[in-house]
């Protein structure tokens, strides 16, 4: 008879997923929902969210206590979740749309048998009646385990992802109060943590906060001369043959950008809300079982994405806020190898942005605090600094003065400043004469020409070659002021309003002309000539060639190449993505320590008690085939 299975949490930890200690919090939380307790959970992208309840639910099962229920709002997430569980020897299943009725009454009698471990549903689905009611049969039968309600920034209107259907699950704290709940999320500030808290009832639940830092992104933010050229100028020195995801705001975008990239050779493909639902799950499927896709998409994609080798986001148009862009940059490198986050940002970004916020028919509270986290991320994209310490700073953790990452593209090159306070005080002056000169405003454009005393049409209609400020700007290039302009919009000093962007002053730009604030900017680089690839446009230099190959000899290297062939295989028959059945980086381990015999096997991590059963033996024939 075989031995009773251990509910201890690091047993657990080792026997099942093949790690043999826990990272940061990991332990004082899974400890905390076994003995029946309350948590909310922030926790970066990659930072091992799931085991905090996905153990606990495999505890708390062993000791009889029944089923854990997982609130996911995707379907690829839970699809993706629920192989990996079936993969390491833990009963799971899923609720959602893409089964049909046989599919889910056979799901229903595992749930109300007891058998399941873990139930993944959408939120919509655990508040309707009659799933209810099935949750009230395991609750009087003592077989409810625990709710974990996984990307719970979803339940907050101040949050980067609002979605409705979150609202209604404060009931599972009035309907089941002896059921233990774990919210987590990997973005939430303020604002959203205590929309979270007081929306699910998590009033005494312990509240667990990660570091936010993501050592192995790289970040870079450029200004953008041409964005798509700058864009396949990166992939091509930097990307080649990785998967990443490349964010646009319009759909329209979406589609021209993707169609753009395969005309260059790249293998890209669209996703946005607007594609047909079975034209959006086989490109997402693609991505997820694909080594070297690059998928072009608006927010729609993204969430619950555990694909962990994606080596680069890369953003065409500037993000909503801070959460929002750490969020979608934190879909890179989820294995911990280097990855980079890369954006190209423009004066244009900064007015269409603000421009929604104006234009939205939200409450006045709501622009306002959506202006504030705007002006956030412009900080950060204007920042001299490193840009790591201002991501940090926004969720609250500070570093020392003077600190470091020596992994953004300030820290790596640091930029060239210069005082553009009187070039300021220039521009507003001309946005001021403009203005009072014919009644009405002017774009960006116009403006610049005026001051740097370019004679057009306009200006020549509009009696602007007249005016005291027509050329006083003669002295800086068109890309310095468009520098300028951006500057002072993202501080409020300028305003852009109405359909045609025209610019006007905003209140504190007196205080500006007055010369009583300084304007400080990084030197604007000198356009790169097309067709010619140039470091400073697309990035720094290559951090990310073959990441997972770094430490292998030409043996290891081999080693690795076998593995990967053969996981492909077995990925194939069992329909799932490769990385469910082992990630690059137990590969990689495998391939460097060269295991001769099962006990050797399972000590590298990721092998748990389940897969080494499964592909031990196959694995060391893979490796014993190769040359020593």
């Amino acid at each position: 008879m075989p031995a009773p299975l251990s509910s201890a949490p690091l047993d657990i930890l080792q026997e099942v997923f093949g790690y043999t200690a826990f990272r940061g919090h990991q332990a004082a939380i899974v400890q905390q929902v076994i003995d029946g307790g309350d948590a909310l959970v922030l926790m970066p992208t990659g930072g091992g969210k799931s085991l905090c309840y996905q153990i606990p639910a495999i505890a708390r099962h062993r000791a009889g206590l029944g089923v854990a229920v997982v609130v996911s709002p995707l379907i690829a997430l839970m699809q993706d979740q629920v192989g990996a569980l079936e993969e390491a020897g833990v009963h799971a299943a899923f609720l959602n749309s893409s089964l049909d009725l046989e599919g889910v009454q056979h799901v229903e009698r595992e749930l109300l048998s007891g058998r399941l471990v873990t139930l993944y549903a959408a939120p919509e689905r655990i508040t309707h009646p009659r799933f209810l009611a099935m949750l009230d049969s395991l609750q009087e039968r003592g077989k409810l385990s625990l709710f974990a309600i996984d990307e719970a920034h979803c339940v907050s209107q101040w949050g980067h992802d609002f979605r409705e259907e979150y609202l209604q699950l404060g009931l599972l704290a009035e309907r089941y109060p002896g059921v233990p709940r774990i919210a987590l999320t990997a973005t939430a500030d303020e604002h959203t943590r205590a929309d979270i808290v007081e929306r699910l009832a998590l009033h005494t639940a312990q509240t667990f906060i990660s570091s936010f830092d993501r050592p192995n992104i790289r970040y870079t933010i450029v200004e953008k001369d041409n964005a798509r050229a700058q864009l396949l100028r990166w992939l091509q020195d930097e990307h080649a043959g990785e998967a990443g995801i490349v964010y646009c705001q319009s759909r329209r975008k979406v589609e021209e950008t993707a169609e753009w990239l395969q005309d260059q050779g790249i293998a890209a493909l669209p996703y946005h809300a607007g594609l047909d639902a079975e034209v959006r799950r086989r490109h997402q499927d693609r991505f997820l079982r694909e080594d070297a896709l690059v998928m072009v998409a608006t927010v729609a994609f993204g969430m619950g994405i555990d694909k962990p080798d994606v080596r680069f986001v890369a953003h065409l148009d500037l993000p909503k806020n801070i959460e929002g862009y750490y969020q979608e940059t934190g879909r890179a490198g989820r294995d911990g190898e280097p990855a980079q986050a890369w954006m190209a940002y423009g004066l244009a970004d900064v007015v269409n942005q603000r421009r929604m916020i104006d234009e939205s028919t939200a409450e006045d509270e709501f622009k306002r605090l959506q202006r504030g986290k705007l002006d956030a991320l412009l900080a950060l994209c204007e920042s001299l600094d490193c840009r790591r310490v201002r991501l940090l700073q926004y969720f609250g953790e500070e570093r020392p003065e003077g600190w470091r990452c020596m992994n953004c593209d300030n820290c790596l090159e640091q930029p060239a400043r210069w005082d553009a306070t009187e070039a300021a005080r220039m521009a507003l002056s001309c946005i001021y004469r403009c203005h009072q000169h014919s009644g009405f405003g002017f774009g960006s454009g116009h403006l610049i020409d005026v001051l740097r005393g370019q004679s057009t049409e306009k200006t020549r209609q509009r009696g602007h070659e007249q005016l005291s400020t027509w050329g006083i700007g003669r002295d800086l290039s068109e890309a310095q002021w468009r520098g300028v302009i951006r500057q002072l919009i993202a501080l409020g000093h300028v305003l852009s309003e109405g359909e045609y962007n025209t610019l006007a002053l905003g209140e504190s730009a007196r205080a500006v002309l007055r010369g009583e604030v300084k304007i400080e900017l990084r030197e604007p680089k000198a356009p790169t000539p097309r067709g010619r690839r140039s470091r400073s446009g697309a990035g720094s230099s290559r951090s990310t060639a073959a990441p997972v190959l770094a430490t292998l000899d030409a043996e290891g290297q081999a080693r690795f190449a076998a593995l990967k062939a053969w996981r492909a295989e077995v990925a194939r028959e069992h329909n799932l993505p490769a990385y469910i059945v082992f990630t690059d980086a137990t590969l990689r381990q495998m391939a460097e320590q060269a295991p001769t015999s099962l006990t050797e096997l399972g000590q590298v991590s990721g092998v748990g008690a389940k897969k080494l059963e499964a592909y031990g033996r196959q694995i060391l024939r893979v490796l014993d085939e190769q040359p020593q």
